[in-house]
């Protein structure tokens, strides 16, 4: 991807900002320009105000009474839920395939490793550039943790309302293509994982096709299917 000072008529730039780097394209089409952000915005109001250990995410993931689990989020997208799961405590290993959207992931660690109020957090943050579908187990390989629960976020047409949503999912789908490699994605994370693989999923959107999920936490908009080896209670 080309670095540029502003956002092209077409096709898509890294640029460096004064918050940081970010991918930028035509605003009609992809909207405001997309960065990482663990410091402020949305990172910040859910550390604060997103329920903690009640989110849907962290009741998928198995946090519970004395059971903080190491995560590979394998899926990193821009690391939201692997943040929140860094807040809550866990070891988190974030995988990323698309070389930009790493790129944005490493820049808003290095911002957060200088922050006083979230460095503790970003401490727990781990970053690999991997195809999970092909190269999850040697991403996972030389992380200093046991890889117990693997998270996945595949991407799907995504029906929200809202246009800057919409945009968003846009450009991710221009630069990460569509998730066809689900269920190979799927596959490696059964493999990895040695507790549990969750999936979010929109609400109302068929499994994965391979093995049947264990449990389904169903949210307002989303779902989480559960594949479970083994408990995480010892």
């Amino acid at each position: 991807m080309p670095w540029a000072p502003s956002a092209p008529a077409d096709g898509l730039v890294l640029q460096r900002a004064g918050h940081g780097l970010e991918i930028a394209g035509d605003a009609r089409r992809y909207g405001l320009p997309i960065r990482a952000d663990f410091v402020s915005g949305a990172a910040a109001h859910r550390r604060r105000y997103g329920g903690g250990r009640g989110q849907l995410v962290a009741r998928a993931c198995g946090f519970g009474k004395g059971v903080v689990p190491q995560v590979v989020d394998a899926t990193a997208g821009l690391g939201r839920d692997a943040f929140v799961l860094a807040s809550l405590g866990a070891e988190v290993l974030m995988v990323e395939r698309v070389a930009a959207i790493h790129a944005l992931l490493a820049a808003a660690l290095s911002q957060a490793m200088d922050d006083d109020e979230v460095a503790e957090i970003a401490g727990r943050l781990s970053l690999r550039h991997a195809d999970s579908a092909t190269g999850l187990a040697a991403a996972v390989d030389d992380w200093a943790h046991e890889p117990q629960v693997v998270h996945l976020d595949p991407m799907f047409p995504h029906r929200e309302k809202s246009a800057l949503v919409k945009k968003e999912m846009r450009l991710f789908r221009d630069l990460a293509g569509g998730d066809d490699d689900a269920p190979r994605l799927l596959e490696a994370a059964l493999e990895v994982a040695t507790h549990r693989v969750v999936v979010k999923r929109p609400r109302k959107a068929p499994p994965i096709d391979g093995p049947a999920p264990k449990h389904v936490l169903e949210g307002k908009t989303s779902r989480y299917d559960l594949y479970v080896h083994r408990s995480l209670k010892h």
